[in-house]
């Protein structure tokens, strides 16, 4: 039997699928949260919660906090909010795609509706 003609799975699957894509967005985001603190602790010389507040406010696509005094932290900054941008798009796929293959899914068009 084709995907075509499959019938929709079930709920508990749906939900395993959900969970599963949440489960590695947020990964995805943890990560990056810790290389933004990593970042901006080391190469910008921020304290611990400084760097957590100015890699948390570029992940959410706020803007940094604390002005940036060397250019390697500037530097730093401006690849890191671009990659906080790949990888807040990616994220929101990564969970909207088992929603949207679903309802792809269950209102599909077949060949013999159209004939």
């Amino acid at each position: 039997m084709s995907s075509r003609q499959s019938k929709l799975a079930p709920t508990h699957v749906f939900v395993n699928r959900m969970l599963r894509s949440i489960a590695f967005s947020s990964v995805l985001i943890f990560f990056t949260l810790a290389v933004g603190i990593f970042g901006y602790h080391y190469l910008a010389g921020l304290d611990w919660i400084d760097a957590l507040l100015n890699a948390s406010m570029i992940l959410g696509g706020m803007g940094p906090i604390d002005p940036l005094n060397s250019n390697v932290a500037k530097i730093f900054a401006s690849f890191y909010a671009l990659f906080c941008g790949l990888v807040l798009v990616g994220a929101t796929g990564l969970v909207l795609s088992p929603i949207l293959h679903r309802m792809l899914h269950r209102f599909r068009i077949d060949e013999e509706d159209l004939s």
